[in-house]
């Protein structure tokens, strides 16, 4: 491909099949959406690996929804690649977090956080996630839980649970939901501390967060912990 700009990736999206259910309504704010299936974005995402940070960041300002879906897209293909360099890695990392104004649905934290902020932090300090874990914005928070999974994917949950200790209380369904699917995630590396993590937090936790935590453990053990939740609220 020798034209590879964003202005290229939007016409190919605009050429590309509609999803099996054809064009689909504006988000809140009437974003337009063309209704493309993920999968076809994600695709077209792959032929774009060598669009460079500025064109991309003007996907993301982009006035339609499956522009920013690609332009996550390809930042997490970039990040995943071995042969991106640390330059190239550094500017992706700072390219989500200065337009997190941009990355304002579960589905594009969830494109990006793991690769491009938990990939880019994990021989690095981990400070900004818990800044991000403290943030009112939501799509922060869920971005600092969810970049773990890089980590935990290597063995390491420390900082998941020092994050999920922030979380656990979080109000939001979409941080509850990232909370417990990690502590279920990072249940299957170390059972007994997810376990531990539980009998201090099962009984308050809120109950989205704690039926994903949940999942992996015995009947019994799902059991009990759901007990202590419920007599709390009795």
């Amino acid at each position: 491909m020798t034209d590879v700009s964003a202005a290229t990736f939007v016409d190919s999206l605009r050429a590309a099949p509609l999803g099996p259910g054809g064009p689909v309504p504006g988000t809140d704010d009437a974003e337009p959406r063309l209704g493309l299936a993920m999968g076809t974005i994600f695709n077209l995402a792959k032929e774009y690996l060598d669009l460079p940070l500025g064109e991309i960041e003007v996907l993301l300002d982009t006035p339609l929804y499956e522009a920013r879906v690609g332009a996550l897209s390809i930042m997490d293909k970039k990040a995943r690649r071995k042969r991106t360099g640390p330059d190239e890695r550094r500017g992706l990392y700072e390219l989500y977090l200065r337009r997190m104004d941009r990355i304002d649905d579960w589905g594009l934290v969830d494109l990006g956080a793991q690769y491009v902020i938990g990939g880019y932090l994990f021989d690095k300090p981990r400070d900004v996630l818990y800044r991000l874990a403290r943030s009112p914005n939501v799509w922060e928070r869920r971005t600092a839980i969810w970049a773990t999974m890089f980590f935990v994917r290597q063995g390491d949950t420390n900082d998941m649970y020092a994050i999920a200790e922030l979380l656990v209380d979080d109000p939001e369904h979409f941080v509850q939901t990232v909370v417990g699917g990690m502590l279920r995630t990072a249940g299957d590396h170390d059972a007994d501390r997810l376990r531990a993590f539980l009998d201090n937090h099962a009984a308050t936790m809120p109950r989205t967060a704690l039926r994903y935590s949940i999942e992996h453990l015995d009947r019994p053990e799902r059991a009990h912990y759901l007990s202590l939740a419920q007599a709390r609220r009795s």
